[in-house]
């Protein structure tokens, strides 16, 4: 029997849809993954049996064929636990998912089906609204994240066992509401307050150089800062942020979309508002510094997209970077 489901994967800091192709045919019991997956994705296989169990589903002892497509693109990470599983139950004949095509399924599998949240989520659920797709399923954890795009219907899964009911008001159950209402209200309140801990109207003296800053944010202009230790240029460099203009929707997603593909999210329910301020060591490394990797991480220049990246003692090893060390502002454009 075969089965396909939709799931999503990591390319940088953007999502990609993959399909999950699940067929069942007689022969010796085995399951073979193929489409370049990852070490993480190959031991997936045994979260999934085990998961499928301890649900009170049975795995099937028969030939299991499961395919990531496209088959030439390179997938890693933990977020085709669910996909995997529900394509083997659907092929199985075991669970009657409607509309499987049409709904976009993310999440990790502890080994008794509850599911775990996983990095990258809003670029994932970002990607699945550009191609039509509108239901998506996700761990618990992340349904917040996945509520911040707007035109899609989120669903929180908490555990496997769920899906094995036939009550149709199911679906209504794991819905989470569109608190719209909260979302303003909360956007007005971070608008009102400040959202940095320190201000840059704290600073006495230091004319020229407050004179200097603020051109440069005017502007969106580069600056280096030269002086001896204790003259306030770490001190100034961190209040910048707060006399930049505030970012709008777009920017706030494209930020937040960076930290939520490198793990960094701290608040899911929200899209970040503060320009963030990164301050790397200058015994950084270049894939540190600009991120890298056989398929590429976020670095802190990166990190620091509508925001700050200030260096401190500035080697001249790294004369290669330096249009991304003394570029406080226009980072990752």
């Amino acid at each position: 029997m075969y089965g396909k489901v939709r799931s999503a994967c990591l390319q940088g800091i953007e999502g990609q849809i993959i399909e999950v192709e699940v067929d069942i045919s007689s022969g010796l019991p085995q399951i073979n993954l193929v489409g370049l997956p990852d070490t993480a994705i190959r031991e997936s296989v045994e979260r999934v049996r085990s998961a499928i169990k301890n649900c009170g589903f049975t795995f099937p002892m028969d030939r299991i064929t499961v395919n990531l497509a496209p088959a030439d693109l390179r997938k890693e990470g933990s977020s085709f636990d669910l996909a995997i599983a529900m394509g083997i139950l659907i092929s199985s004949g075991q669970v009657a998912f409607q509309a499987a095509e049409q709904t976009l399924l993310v999440g990790e599998l502890a080994l008794d089906g509850t599911l775990r949240p996983v990095a990258g989520v809003l670029s994932m659920v970002h990607a699945a609204e550009k191609m039509g797709v509108k239901r998506i399923v996700v761990p618990a954890q992340n349904a917040q994240e996945a509520k911040l795009i707007d035109g899609v219907e989120v669903y929180a899964l908490t555990r496997l066992a769920q899906l094995s009911t036939k009550n149709d008001s199911l679906w209504d159950e794991l819905l989470v509401e569109n608190k719209e209402d909260a979302c303003s209200e909360n956007m007005t309140k971070h608008a009102e307050s400040s959202l940095y801990g320190e201000d840059f109207a704290d600073v006495s003296g230091q004319y020229q150089v407050k004179r200097a800053m603020m051109v440069a944010a005017a502007g969106m202009h580069n600056m280096m800062l030269i002086g001896p230790p204790g003259t306030g240029k770490t001190m100034l460099a961190k209040r910048l942020p707060t006399i930049l203009p505030p970012m709008s929707d777009s920017e706030a997603l494209e930020v937040t979309k960076i930290f939520s593909a490198s793990g960094k999210l701290a608040d899911r329910s929200a899209l970040l508002r503060a320009r963030s301020f990164r301050s790397p060591h200058h015994t950084i490394s270049a894939a540190g510094l600009v991120g890298g990797g056989s398929i590429p991480k976020p670095g802190e220049v990166s990190l620091a997209h509508r925001g700050v990246l200030f260096w401190m003692s500035f080697p001249n090893s790294h004369e290669a970077c330096w249009k991304y060390c003394v570029s406080p502002l226009k980072t990752a454009e």
